[in-house]
């Protein structure tokens, strides 16, 4: 999920999931166009590894990457306060099972999916959403999938968390005030790790994620308050 506090620019973009991916190459695209990024991610060598990245080719002072785990209520709502005054909220997790039957999804594996992908968006609307709502203002994009709209066997518990998005998406859009919007977006097929774990070898066919956040960025910066509700596609 992203969100982008402000009308004007530059922004200031809050990521989850910055370590790798999809977040990574977004983050990185959103600093070079000039965006303030605070991220988070639970690996404090990527975040120390990406922190590094930005300086080398940004020297925002602004920039800020915590260590924190979006399953963590506790660790969103330290985070909060990190960023209370200043920043907005952006979001973009996402985590999928290595394809197998449902009744062969270890209970583990199952919970780390839906706690992710589904507890950890709750997470940060519960914290941040009451801060934009105040001032009636931003954008909030939750990183959906394909398979937030379509189904595919062996990955049901990834398909049953981007549905559970997808609706938790079109149902709070019904509760921000006007001037704020809440939509979901499915980034198509990337080539990062989650796709290579459904299609093996064949992931190296699709885009890149340094290819794709280009376009993405250009999307997110573009939306509006009359986007609220709307299921997008990058």
């Amino acid at each position: 999920m992203v969100a982008l506090k402000g009308d004007g620019v530059p922004k200031i973009v809050l990521i989850t999931g910055v370590s790798k991916g999809l977040g990574r190459a977004l983050a990185l695209e959103m600093a070079k166009k000039g965006h303030t990024i605070i991220g988070c991610a639970r690996s404090q060598d990527r975040i120390s590894s990406l922190q590094a990245e930005l300086s080398q080719h940004d020297q925002n002072p602004n920039h800020l990457l915590v260590a924190a785990d979006v399953r963590s209520d506790s660790d969103i709502e330290g985070l909060a306060r990190v960023v209370i005054e200043t920043r907005g909220v952006p979001d973009i997790i996402g985590t999928i099972n290595k394809n197998n039957k449902i009744w062969e999804v270890p209970a583990e594996e199952f919970e780390t999916i839906i706690d992710t992908n589904i507890k950890g968006i709750a997470n940060m609307l519960r914290h941040f959403l009451p801060l934009m709502v105040e001032k009636k203002q931003g954008i909030i994009v939750n990183m959906s999938s394909g398979w937030g709209r379509s189904v595919a066997a062996e990955v049901a518990p990834y398909c049953a968390s981007k549905w559970a998005i997808e609706g938790l998406t079109r149902s709070v859009a019904k509760e921000l005030p006007v001037g704020m919007a809440i939509v979901a977006l499915n980034p198509g097929a990337v080539n990062t790790d989650m796709l290579a774990s459904c299609f093996g070898s064949s992931a190296s066919l699709y885009q890149t994620p340094e290819s794709w956040a280009p376009n993405a960025a250009s999307m997110i910066l573009n939306l509006t308050a009359e986007d609220n509700g709307a299921a997008l596609n990058v």
